[in-house]
């Protein structure tokens, strides 16, 4: 749940944590009957718990259709992030994924542990994503298709231009914004504003940004060929080879050009937040809110920190809890936006070369928060840490340890 000194040091952490964890365990015994379907959904808990915890907003219907979206989708990335497959032979099966989807005798074994056995046993997926309506399963084989062109592309072009990035990131990530506003559509729920592709591509953009930046060390340490999403316009501002990065030597310039990629990804919170803001149905405003959330509170960790570079860096567990509890309407958005925004604001060196350009970022989603004028509602996420009024609960907490220990020795 969390270790002892986290929980001491945030102790607003604790309830959310504790009701987070009776969610994964009753969203684990939701296991449906089916073969296929109790498949997919045991599946969706070891690729992404985080996921399966979000989809559980959803209604059944939109559920089981966002569910075999998202298992399409990272098969697919499987295929695409498997380093070991000859290209030769990759681009073939990207490209026709879409069709793939339709057959379910097929099946292709890449990837490792839970994607292999995801690879391995695909026609669970493709007999649950026959029995969708045809409005969903046109969604996504619509998405696929293109998404599977679009890295079969850049599987042979490298990240150069900051508008490569934004391309690389629409093909794996835009598009998938792209296609829940679709898959929300059929399910009668939303309607698509004016400008929906655009916002739903930012959408994907921001949340795909932040995971490049966030696994860069994870990214150019894979084996046996590294991964590279950081565009070469940025990084070669800084050092000769992307992996220099990494290197203690190199950590001023490092900073700097992590700085400068953060500051890239701000630039579609504006979107972002406008799209949150049209959307009707409550269950999928949280469904898509949690994420975006997460995702700005990770660049506010990220921004300025070295460690980065060094190893893991993520949100802690508690603070996740946090946002999934407390995200229930737009005022929650708002307000999270704006205090994580204040904090990577406060790590912001004047001598760093983006400064203003990121402080100017910064106060342009400041700005879009205030003008909203629900900022006096919202919950602190960033401005928590050792509330005098959560000592009791502290003490109980160690107290209830104890005592379950007491019990349990005798």
């Amino acid at each position: 749940m969390g270790s002892l000194g986290t929980l001491l040091r945030y102790p607003d952490d604790i309830y959310p944590l504790l009701k987070m964890k009776r969610a994964i365990e009753k969203a684990e015994k939701q296991i449906p009957p089916e073969p296929h379907w109790g498949f997919c959904y045991s599946m969706l808990h070891k690729v992404s718990r985080s996921f399966s915890l979000v989809i559980q907003q959803l209604r059944p219907e939109l559920r089981n259709a966002v569910c075999v979206f998202y298992l399409v989708l990272r098969a697919l990335d499987t295929v695409e992030d498997d380093t070991s497959i000859p290209t030769d032979e990759k681009l073939p099966i990207l490209i026709a994924f879409h069709r793939h989807i339709y057959d379910t005798d097929w099946h292709y074994s890449c990837g490792t542990k839970e994607y292999k056995v995801l690879m391995d046993q695909f026609h669970h997926v493709s007999a649950a994503f026959l029995e969708l309506e045809k409005g969903y399963q046109e969604a996504i084989e619509e998405i696929t298709k293109r998404m599977g062109a679009g890295m079969a592309k850049f599987i042979c072009q490298e990240v150069e231009t900051v508008e490569d990035y934004d391309e690389y990131c629409h093909y794996v990530a835009g598009l998938v914004g792209l296609g829940l506003s679709k898959l929300f559509l059929a399910s009668g729920s939303e309607v698509l504003t004016p400008d929906w592709v655009h916002i739903s591509n930012s959408m994907g953009l921001f949340l795909q940004k932040t995971n490049i930046i966030r696994d860069y060390l994870e990214d150019i340490n894979e084996i046996p060929k590294s991964r590279m999403f950081w565009p070469r316009k940025i990084w070669g501002k800084y050092v000769d080879k992307l992996e220099d990065l990494k290197y203690e030597e190199n950590s001023t310039k490092a900073v700097s050009c992590l700085n400068e990629m953060v500051t890239n990804a701000l630039t579609h919170i504006e979107d972002c937040l406008k799209y949150m803001a049209a959307l009707r149905d409550p269950s999928i405003f949280r469904f898509c809110a949690i994420p975006q959330i997460m995702a700005i509170g990770t660049l506010a960790l990220c921004y300025n920190n070295v460690q980065l570079f060094r190893g893991v860096v993520k949100l802690r567990r508690g603070l996740t809890a946090k946002v999934i509890d407390r995200t229930k309407t737009m005022a929650d958005v708002y307000g999270a936006f704006y205090d994580f925004s204040c904090m990577l604001k406060t790590k912001v060196d004047k001598n760093d070369p983006n400064a203003s350009n990121t402080l100017n970022r910064l106060e342009a989603v400041q700005k879009v928060c205030k003008d909203a004028g629900v900022l006096h509602k919202r919950k602190s996420y960033v401005n928590d840490e050792g509330k005098s009024c959560n000592v009791y609960i502290v003490m109980l907490v160690i107290l209830l340890a104890i005592v379950f220990a007491y019990l349990r020795a005798n």
